[in-house]
C-alpha cells in the first residue's frame, strides 16, 4: 500500500498562490480568505518541511530555490487535480440516450407524452432526432429508432410494434352538411410524404366518385391535417395520431372506414443491447404507453 507523506493541500494552495502572485494579499483575494490565514498556512508548510520557501522584503515575496522548485511541482499538480475534478464531474453525468424518431410520430404522439416519461424516469437523458426520411432512421445510427416498418423479425434487432398505421378521412365539422356528408364538391387534401394514400383508401372502401389525384398537395401529413382543420378540404389522417383533434371536435370523421397498412410505427434497437438499463426503461415505458393507446381506441 502506497503512503504519500504530503503537506496539507490547503497549505500547498496558499503557498502556490502566494508564490505565483508574489503577494500574500493577492493570494488571499484569489482564495477568498484573509492574508493572515495565507501567512499561517505558509508558515506551517515551511515548518513542516524544515525549509525557507520565501525571501521576504518590502518589495514583496521572492521564492527561494526550494520555493521555486516547489512552485513548479505544486502548480502542475494543482492543475492536474483541477482537470481530474472536471473529468469526474463529466463522468458522473448520464450519457444521453440517442433516439431517432419519425417526425410525425414524434410531434403528435411522443412529445405530448414526454412529460409522463420525465415523471416516470427523471434520470433518463434523451437526445431526440426527428426525420421524415426513413433512410435517416437507422438503428445503428441511434441507440433506438422509432420508424415506419413492417413489424417482422429482423436478424440482430429487436422490433416492437407501437402503433398500427390505419388511415381514414377527417374534415372540419363545417363540411358536414344537413343530412350527412357528401363527396361531391369536396376537395381532397394530399401529403407528398404519402402521395398514393387517397387512391388506396378510396379503392379499399369501394368509393369511385372523387378523383384521387385532384386537390392540393402539402409537404407533410401534419400540414394536410392543419388544412383540414381550417375547412379547406378532407385529409387522410393516421387514426392513432389524431385522438386529441377528434376529442376536441376540431376535426370529425365524415364517413367510417379505415385502411390498415402492412406497416406500423415500430421501435427498433440492437438485440444485444436490450439488457442495458436505460434502453430497457425507455422501451418498457414506450410499450406501456402504446398499450394504453390501443385501449383508448387511438
Amino acid at each position: 500500500m502506497t503512503y504519500r507523506r504530503l503537506p496539507s493541500l490547503n497549505a500547498l494552495r496558499a503557498f502556490e498562490a502566494a508564490a505565483r502572485h508574489r503577494s500574500v494579499t493577492r493570494a488571499a483575494d484569489e482564495l477568498s480568505v484573509t492574508p493572515g490565514a495565507v501567512s499561517r498556512q505558509i508558515r506551517s508548510l515551511e515548518e513542516g518541511l524544515g525549509l525557507a520557501l520565501f525571501l521576504r522584503s518590502t518589495s514583496g515575496l521572492a521564492p527561494t530555490p526550494a520555493g521555486a522548485a516547489l512552485l513548479a511541482a505544486s502548480g502542475a499538480a494543482l492543475d492536474r487535480l483541477e482537470e481530474g475534478v472536471a473529468e469526474a464531474r463529466r463522468a458522473a453525468r448520464p450519457v444521453p440516450l440517442t433516439v431517432g424518431a419519425y417526425a410525425l410520430f414524434a410531434s403528435r404522439w411522443l412529445i405530448p407524452r414526454w412529460g409522463r416519461l420525465r415523471a416516470r424516469h427523471p434520470e433518463l437523458e434523451i437526445a431526440l432526432t426527428t426525420s421524415a426520411d426513413p433512410l435517416e432512421l437507422r438503428p445503428g445510427k441511434f441507440d433506438a429508432v422509432i420508424a415506419v416498418a413492417e413489424d417482422r423479425p429482423r436478424p440482430g434487432f429487436r422490433v416492437d410494434r407501437l402503433l398500427p398505421i390505419e388511415t381514414g378521412p377527417v374534415c372540419a365539422p363545417s363540411l358536414i352538411e344537413d343530412g350527412g356528408f357528401r363527396w361531391a364538391g369536396k376537395t381532397l387534401l394530399h401529403s407528398r410524404q404519402r402521395p398514393n394514400d387517397w387512391a388506396r383508401w378510396l379503392e379499399s372502401q369501394g368509393i369511385t366518385g372523387p378523383d384521387p389525384e385532384a386537390g392540393p398537395s402539402f409537404e407533410s401529413i401534419s400540414l394536410a391535417l392543419d388544412a383540414a382543420r381550417e375547412g379547406l378540404g378532407v385529409a387522410l389522417a393516421i387514426r392513432g395520431l389524431i385522438g386529441p383533434d377528434l376529442a376536441s371536435g376540431r376535426v370529425v370523421v365524415p364517413v367510417p372506414g379505415l385502411r390498415r397498412s402492412t406497416r406500423s410505427f415500430v421501435l427498433m434497437m440492437e438485440a444485444g443491447r436490450l439488457g442495458e438499463p436505460a434502453l430497457q426503461r425507455f422501451r418498457d415505458w414506450l410499450l406501456e404507453q402504446a398499450a394504453e393507446g390501443w385501449g383508448e381506441g387511438e
